[in-house]
C-alpha cells in the first residue's frame, strides 16, 4: 500500500520492496510459490438439482437501485419484483479477501483468519507484512555453494506459498456428499484447497500471483521515459531508436538461488551487492522496429513476432526465463505470458502487461485440480491468469490514461465473458460459481458518484468515466440475462456482490494519529516498523483497518500489559470516534474491539486478529502510508491517487447486494448467509462450523 517511487532504485530490489501496490503484496517468487499437487476430478454423478452463483464483485445497492428505478437493469428489476432482492450484509472489515472468505466458510474472520489483504508476522523481533490471503514462506535444509542455495532440501519442511485460509470451505460439505461443484476465479482461494472426494473444481482468482511475485507489476519503455525508474506497480525504462530499431529487455522472475547471506560478510559489500545482483538478474531480450508510414511497430521475441499498431494490443505471446544455477545443476526455466500494447509512435512508448503463468503449462498450480487449467486452455486459449488482471497499477502511476485502462479493462472482461460461455457448456449439475471483477477494479479506479471535486480528473472526466461503471452494470445486467433465458426455470441463481462502493476523497493516517496523541513513540518516527521505540509504542496501526495493541506476550517487544488492554481499547475507541476532519465531520463512523465481534479457539488465528477494526465514514479511508506503518506529517490529507473509489470503511456503510430468482425469507441476509442457503438447497443440514443461516423463502 506504501508508494515507493524511487529513481535509479535497482530492479530486484523493487521486486522485493514494492510488490505491495495500492491493492496487493509481493509473495516473492524466488521463495518459490509454486504449490504443487492437484487430484483427478471424479466423473459427475447425475443429479437433478442446479445452483449457479455469479459474484459481481464490488456491485453497489445504492447504483443499482437507482438504475433499476430507471429502468437500465431490467433483468435484475424483475428479480427485485418477484421478491429476490436484498442489500447484503458484508464482512467487517468490508475488505474483498475477508468478505469472500466469509462467504467461503459461512462464516466470519474467527474462523477463516483473513482480516486484511496486509497481515503480520514476527521474525527476528521484527513485524513483516505479507498478504493476508497466502504467504510464501521459505522450506528449510539449503545448501551453500559458491553464489548459490540449493534447496531446500527437507522433504517434510520444502515451503511455497500456503493458502492462509482457516476454516472448512463449504464446497468440503458438497464434496464429500458426491454433489458437483466447480467455481471460476474464485478469490480467497489460491493455491486452491484440495477436493479431498474429487466432486469440486476451482480457478483461483484474487490472490494468484503475476510470474514476477507481485499482483500486477507490469514493464514500460518509452522514448521520452527516465533511464530507469520503478513505480509503486511497475518499472519504465528509456527507449532509445537508432535507424527506427531498438533492443530491449523484459526482466523476469529470480530463481532464488542467489544466497541471500552472500554479502553479509563481504569486505566490499557493494561489489558483492553489484555480483548478487547479476546472477539474481533473469531478462529475455527482445527487439522493436518502427514503421512511422505504417503506423505500426514490429514486437521480436524469443522467435516470436507480432505487428502492432498504435493503441492496439498484441496477442499472447509466450516467453520463456532461463535462471542462473550451480554448474551441477541444469539452468531452470521458468514460462510465462504477455501482451504488448503500443501506446503511441511518436515518441514511441511500448507497454507490457504483468507476465502470468502461461495456462497450456503453468508454473505455478492455478487451479484444484491441476489438470483442469489445462482442459480450460485447449478450448480457450492463452489469457490472463492473475488474480488482479485489470492494469491499476499503471493508471495509479500515470502509466495510462483512463482511455488505455478502460482499452485493457474491456479486454479482461471479454476474456471473462469467454470463460463463462465455456462453464455453462461445462456445467451439467450441482453448483456452478462464476465471479466477475470488472465491477470492483474498475469501479476503484473510475468512481464518483458526487459532485465534490474529484482527486485527479475535471468534473467532466469525473462523469465521462462513471458512466462507464454505470455501462458496465447494464452489461452484467444483460449477462444476467442471459443466464436467465436458460436457466430460470431449471436453477436457483443467485447474483451477488461482496460489498459497495464509496468515494475516497480524503485520507486518515492512524499512525500519525496515534503518535499525536502519544500512543507512539518517539515523535520523529517515520514508520512504526522501523524506528518505533517499542518500550514506549502502545499501539499501532497496520493493514487497512486494523489497529494493533503492542501487546506483550504477543508482539515482540510487548509494552502493554494484558491487564491493560482492555481500558486501552476503550480508549483509544473514544479518542478515534470523537476525531473530526477540518470541515467537523467525523472520519471513523464506528471503531470495534475484535473480541466482541469475532471468537475462535485456533491459536494461529488469535496471533494475527487486530484488536480493533477502525471502520471509516464515507468519502474517508486509511492513507497509504498507515497500510504499512507509515508515519506521515499530517493526520488528515487529501487523496490526489487515480484509485478515487472504495469501501474500506465502516461495514455498514458499504452492504453489497443479492438478488435470486427465488423469493428472499431473510429480512437482513449477509455474506455468512450464502453458504449455509447453498447447502439446504441440496438437502444438506447447515455444518456447525457455520454461523449464517438459509435465506431463501420457505
Amino acid at each position: 500500500m506504501e508508494k515507493n517511487k524511487k529513481q535509479g532504485m535497482n530492479r530486484r530490489e523493487f521486486l522485493k520492496k514494492s510488490a505491495i501496490g495500492a491493492a496487493a503484496i509481493s509473495t516473492g517468487i524466488g521463495m518459490n510459490p509454486f504449490a504443487g499437487g492437484g487430484r483427478a476430478f471424479a466423473t459427475k454423478t447425475v443429479g437433478k438439482q442446479k445452483v449457479i452463483i455469479i459474484g459481481v464483485d464490488g456491485m453497489d445497492p445504492s447504483l443499482s437501485l437507482r438504475m433499476m428505478n430507471a429502468g437500465l437493469l431490467p433483468n435484475l428489476n424483475k428479480l427485485r419484483k418477484q421478491g429476490g432482492f436484498s442489500l447484503l450484509g458484508t464482512s467487517n472489515p468490508p475488505q474483498s479477501p475477508v468478505a469472500w472468505a466469509n462467504f467461503i466458510n459461512g462464516a466470519g474472520p474467527g474462523s477463516h483468519g483473513i482480516f486484511d489483504f496486509i497481515h503480520r508476522n514476527f521474525h527476528d523481533d521484527q513485524i513483516h507484512p505479507y498478504l493476508g490471503m497466502s504467504e510464501t514462506v521459505a522450506g528449510s535444509g539449503y545448501l551453500n555453494y559458491s553464489d548459490y542455495r540449493v534447496g531446500p532440501l527437507n522433504p517434510f519442511n520444502s515451503g511455497g506459498t500456503e493458502l492462509k485460509r482457516h476454516g472448512t470451505p463449504f464446497w468440503d460439505y458438497l464434496d464429500k456428499d458426491k454433489i458437483p461443484s466447480t467455481f471460476y476465479n474464485l478469490p480467497s482461494n489460491y493455491p486452491a484447497s484440495e477436493s479431498n472426494y474429487g466432486n469440486h473444481r476451482c480457478l483461483s482468482g484474487m490472490g494468484t500471483p503475476d510470474m514476477l511475485g507481485g499482483y500486477g507489476i507490469y514493464q514500460h519503455y518509452s522514448e521520452d521515459g527516465p533511464d530507469e525508474m520503478v513505480e509503486a506497480g511497475g518499472m519504465s525504462s528509456k527507449l532509445v531508436l537508432k535507424n527506427e530499431h531498438a533492443s530491449l529487455k523484459l526482466l523476469g522472475p529470480d530463481s532464488g538461488m542467489i544466497r541471500p547471506d552472500l554479502c553479509d560478510n563481504a569486505k566490499d559489500s557493494q561489489e558483492c551487492e553489484d555480483r548478487r545482483h547479476e546472477l539474481a538478474e533473469c531478462f529475455i531480450e527482445f527487439d522493436v522496429s518502427r514503421d512511422l508510414s505504417a503506423g505500426a511497430v514490429a514486437i521480436e521475441i524469443q522467435d516470436q513476432k507480432a505487428i502492432v499498431k498504435k493503441n492496439q494490443w498484441s496477442k499472447w505471446l509466450k516467453v520463456d526465463f532461463e535462471q542462473a544455477a550451480p554448474w551441477f545443476l541444469p539452468d531452470p526455466h521458468i514460462g510465462g505470458i504477455v501482451r504488448f500494447y503500443v501506446q503511441d509512435l511518436n515518441p514511441l512508448k511500448i507497454f507490457v502487461s504483468p507476465i502470468n503463468a502461461d495456462p497450456s503449462a503453468p508454473a505455478i498450480q492455478l487451479t484444484e485440480p491441476s489438470e483442469f487449467i489445462e482442459e480450460m486452455t485447449d478450448s480457450l486459449g492463452l489469457r490472463y491468469t492473475t488474480g488482479f488482471q485489470e492494469d491499476y497499477n499503471a493508471l495509479k502511476d500515470g502509466v495510462f490514461s483512463d482511455d488505455d485502462f478502460i482499452k485493457q479493462a474491456d479486454i479482461v472482461l471479454e476474456e471473462r465473458l469467454k470463460l463463462l460461455d465455456y462453464a455453462l457448456n461445462d456445467y451439467d449439475d450441482g453448483l456452478l460459481y462464476f465471479y466477475f471483477s470488472s465491477t470492483d477494479m474498475q469501479a476503484h479506479m473510475l468512481w464518483w458518484d458526487s459532485q465534490e471535486k474529484h482527486p485527479t480528473r475535471s468534473p467532466e472526466e469525473a462523469s465521462r468515466c462513471f458512466g462507464y461503471i454505470q455501462r458496465l452494470y447494464s452489461k452484467m445486467d444483460s449477462v444476467i440475462g442471459d443466464i436467465l433465458a436458460k436457466y430460470d426455470d431449471k436453477a436457483t441463481i443467485m447474483v451477488m456482490s461482496d460489498h459497495g462502493f464509496a468515494n475516497f476523497r480524503r485520507q486518515f493516517n492512524l499512525n500519525t494519529f496515534l503518535r499525536d496523541w502519544g500512543y507512539v513513540e518517539p515523535f520523529d518516527c517515520t514508520n512504526v516498523l522501523s524506528n518505533a521505540d517499542w518500550s514506549k509504542t502502545l499501539a499501532y496501526g497496520f493493514g487497512i483497518n486494523g489497529l494493533y495493541l503492542n501487546l506483550k506476550g504477543r508482539e515482540p517487544n510487548g509494552s502493554v500489559e494484558p491487564s491493560d488492554a482492555d481500558a486501552l481499547k476503550d480508549e483509544l475507541i473514544r479518542e478515534l470516534e470523537a476525531f473530526k476532519d477540518e470541515d467537523g465531520r467525523q472520519v471513523i463512523k464506528a471503531a470495534r474491539r475484535t473480541d466482541k465481534m469475532y471468537s475462535s479457539t485456533n491459536d494461529e488465528v488469535k496471533a494475527i486478529t487486530p484488536d480493533i477494526i477502525v471502520g471509516y465514514a464515507r468519502d474517508f479511508r486509511a492513507s497509504w502510508d498507515t497500510c504499512l506503518g507509515g508515519v506521515s506529517s499530517e493526520i488528515m490529507s487529501n487523496n490526489n491517487e487515480a484509485w478515487c473509489g472504495d469501501h474500506c470503511c465502516d461495514s455498514n456503510e458499504v452492504p453489497g447486494v443479492l438478488f435470486c430468482n427465488k423469493p428472499l425469507g431473510s429480512n437482513a441476509p449477509s455474506l455468512i448467509d450464502i453458504a449455509p442457503t447453498v447447502l439446504n438447497m441440496f438437502g444438506l443440514p447447515v455444518a456447525s462450523t457455520m454461523e449464517g443461516k438459509n435465506v431463501l423463502k420457505g
